[in-house]
């Protein structure tokens, strides 16, 4: 790669450091993990030419080994972290896809927008409860990847009242299209609720486990994501996650 030429901006080191992470990896997914900027935003970064691997300029797709010194030009430190609950209402969708509907982004005032936060994982549009919000690009894999097992928990209300079987059969597994769902924790509530704890999130997943036992669900709320609860947040309102909760929920994720 060619050497920066003119005067040099200042520079701020990133030092390589021994993580789960499999190196190489791609440049954008380390500056990611190092909490430098988000994925996009670390390939807006390399298209300016503000990267540098070894001394070059990167380009977007390099890749990094675990012995490379990677830096940032005109950058002196890591951004703001912001982490935030927030609930969201059914009927409402988590990302940008659909045009001329609210989101979960636009919902938020100017000066949580000012933070360019980004849902961490999708709530599909006809669930509500919990969503984690966040400008931290390490959040993401960690929290989304299924190796690391973490526990969300969901309250569902079914049409129909539930079989004897019913939490036996969840517990248990149930194929779901040709996937055999893992262990999960049921707790009946009541005739038509129950209570589940996942450690995976395919697709629609509570509600396709719930089709595949002859019963469909009326309602899905989230109502934690490992040890950060919904509580009693009000629908559409948010709090940030901070002191106790923060730290926990970082060190359970290893980025404390």
């Amino acid at each position: 790669m060619n050497k920066p030429r003119g005067r040099s901006a200042p520079k701020k080191q990133v030092e390589s450091q021994s993580t789960e992470a499999v190196f190489p990896m791609r440049v954008n997914k380390y500056l990611a993990m190092k909490g430098f900027a988000t994925r996009r935003e670390a390939d807006v970064l390399v298209e300016k030419k503000k990267v540098l691997i070894n001394g070059q300029v990167a380009a977007l797709g390099d890749k990094v080994k675990e012995t490379d010194t990677v830096e940032l030009r005109g950058q002196t430190r890591p951004k703001a972290y912001a982490y935030i609950a927030f609930n969201k209402p059914a009927g409402m969708d988590t990302h940008r896809e659909a045009t001329g509907e609210l989101n979960v982004l636009d919902s938020l005032p100017s000066d949580l927008k000012r933070l360019a936060l980004f849902p961490v994982g999708r709530l599909d549009k006809a669930s509500s409860g919990l969503l984690i919000l966040t400008n931290d690009g390490r959040v993401t894999d960690r929290l989304l990847n299924p190796k690391y097992a973490h526990e969300k928990t969901y309250d569902v209300t079914t049409k129909k009242s539930l079989r004897t079987s019913f939490k036996e059969k969840m517990e248990a597994g149930v194929d779901i299209e040709g996937y055999m769902t893992k262990p999960a924790k049921v707790e009946v509530l009541a005739a038509d609720r129950f209570r589940i704890t996942l450690t995976e999130g395919k697709p629609h997943q509570v509600r396709r486990m719930v089709v595949a036992l002859f019963n469909e669900v009326k309602s899905l709320k989230r109502s934690s994501i490992m040890g950060v609860r919904l509580g009693p947040l009000k629908l559409g309102g948010y709090r940030p996650i901070e002191g106790k909760e923060l730290e926990k929920f970082l060190t359970d994720l290893g980025l404390a």
